[in-house]
């Protein structure tokens, strides 16, 4: 069981199919990727487990139970359009944010105070939101949205904005935070952080669940039975009909580097015996694994 659970919901706008009999699990503790074009129903989908909106049918459990109204200070949510008050100095706008979520006003400031040193802001604490950078605004923002220690993070984009130290930063908190026990969900389109954080993932795309499952387990699936192949030799070696299959091989002296495409059932062992059979000396043989980016663009286009 899940800490979430979305059993065949399904939300329409009018017209518009947002949602479409969706159902999903995601398991605790772990990172969850929420993935999908941009109109897909991601947002819609986050927003109903947020209770921000409510489904037209089926049904949301959090830990077993139907999700409730006093869940929802148990869920700290980022959105991809931040809402900070620009008027509002910094420290007034955290305490604000984290006593809404239920905690007193000297938990709220002992705990802002630890991350606001940890991010290296603690001179931020009496400027006013319009005065930070977009960047610096969305520090605040994460803090925010974490600080009363929710047992579910729902994070759209939290690298927009960053640059690549800041956005390091981040990835080592959210991993820092799934280590003390957090479930989080991660809505990105950068593909790149979904390989590296996420346990699972779910893909939507047009109102639909498309695929979801375990990241490692999903690029194993789609993958095509390709082997790179690093061997030495006088000359190329050539396909072997019904085991394998040369597609490319670039030289460098007698090095090369090939890319093969194994046979319907072959095994990487079978072929590796035909290769060496041609009188090669092979220094490196490795499945080619399709990257989260491929097989996202492959699905979305339905390929």
């Amino acid at each position: 069981m899940g800490i979430i659970e979305c059993k065949n919901v399904s939300k329409s706008f009018g017209e518009k199919v947002a949602l479409d009999n969706v159902s999903l699990d995601i398991p605790e503790g772990k990172i969850f990727g929420l993935l999908g074009p941009n109109g897909a129903g991601k947002t819609t989908l986050i927003r109903i487990i947020n209770r921000i909106t409510i489904p037209n049918s089926g049904v949301v459990l959090f830990n077993g139970n139907p999700i409730a109204q006093s869940d929802v200070e148990k869920i700290g949510y980022m959105p991809e359009e931040r809402g900070l008050y620009r008027k509002m100095e910094v420290g007034e706008q955290a305490m604000f944010l984290a006593q809404l979520k239920g905690m007193s006003a000297r938990e709220a400031q002992t705990a802002l105070k630890e991350w606001f040193i940890r991010f290296g802001i603690q001179d931020w604490w009496k400027k006013k939101v319009e005065e930070l950078s977009k960047g610096m605004a969305q520090k605040v923002q994460f803090i925010t949205t974490v600080v009363h220690r929710p047992s579910l993070m729902i994070l759209d984009e939290p690298f927009s904005g960053f640059d690549p130290v800041n956005a390091e930063l981040i990835r080592t908190e959210i991993l820092r935070l799934k280590a003390e026990g957090a479930t989080i969900i991660l809505s990105t389109h950068n593909m790149e952080s979904v390989e590296e954080l996420c346990d699972n993932i779910a893909l939507i795309n047009k109102s639909k669940l498309v695929v979801a499952g375990g990241v490692n387990d999903i690029r194993h699936q789609w993958g095509n039975n390709n082997i790179e192949l690093i061997y030495t030799g006088e000359t190329p070696i050539v396909s072997a009909p019904g085991v394998f299959e040369v597609l490319s091989d670039d030289a460098n002296g007698t090095r090369h580097t090939a890319v093969l495409s194994l046979g319907e059932g072959v095994s990487g062992n079978e072929a590796l015996q035909a290769i060496i059979g041609c009188g090669v000396t092979v220094n490196s043989f490795k499945e080619l694994i399709p990257r989260m980016n491929d097989i996202f663009i492959k699905l979305v286009k339905g390929e």
